[in-house]
């Protein structure tokens, strides 16, 4: 029961936030960090966030996703892959039940679609915050656990940066997506945990 006051918080933050930004409630804060952000823009910052940014395209999850599904075991792979499934079919409803707009400023790439979650920060979650879990479940050695997990844990949020910094989304839809996304993944370990069986199964 902790478990799940303490996940339902994540999904409260989540709903806040998706409210406030269908009634227009975060665009001056939005855009005060956006211009923020997209003042910081060189050459160099343009390299090293358009490459950064890629960490969350389709191709390098899927590796990734591929990659782990073939060493973890079967109720690993079944927190995963409803994560990630889980993950994906809610950004793209949601998406298209909010339909706010991208950014209209120049854009470092081009990506279509609407704003608000952000599915970079959805997956990145989705699949390096179960890395993540992984970690802290399998690895005994200490000290390479916390380094693997502070790289995890920027790689995530400097993915949610360069989104903004790159042009197709604010601030707010980073910090939605990361929300929806942590509750998510907590609850699909959560129900896994308490079922000894096949979670896939159960949830057919």
């Amino acid at each position: 029961m902790k478990k799940i006051i303490e996940n339902t918080i994540f999904i409260i933050i989540y709903l806040i936030i998706m409210i406030m930004v269908i009634f227009n409630k975060l665009s001056f804060l939005d855009t005060y960090i956006y211009k923020i952000i997209y003042g910081l823009r060189n050459a160099f910052w343009d390299f090293i966030f358009i490459n950064i940014t890629k960490m969350g395209n389709i191709t390098i999850i899927l590796i990734i996703v591929i990659a782990l599904l073939l060493k973890i075991n079967r109720k690993n792979q079944e927190i995963l892959s409803l994560t990630v499934i889980l993950t994906v079919l809610s950004n793209q409803l949601i998406k298209l039940i909010v339909k706010r707009p991208r950014p209209n400023h120049i854009r470092l790439i081009r990506q279509a679609g609407y704003s608000f979650p952000s599915g970079h920060s959805m997956i990145s979650i989705a699949v390096y915050g179960f890395l993540l879990y992984y970690i802290q479940k399998k690895y005994k050695k200490k000290y390479s656990k916390v380094i693997i997990s502070t790289i995890l844990v920027l790689l995530i949020i400097m993915i949610g940066i360069s989104r903004v910094y790159v042009g197709v989304h604010y601030p707010s839809d980073i910090v939605g997506g990361y929300f929806l996304s942590i509750y998510i993944l907590k609850m699909v370990i959560y129900f896994s945990r308490k079922n000894k069986g096949s979670l896939i199964k159960k949830v057919r």
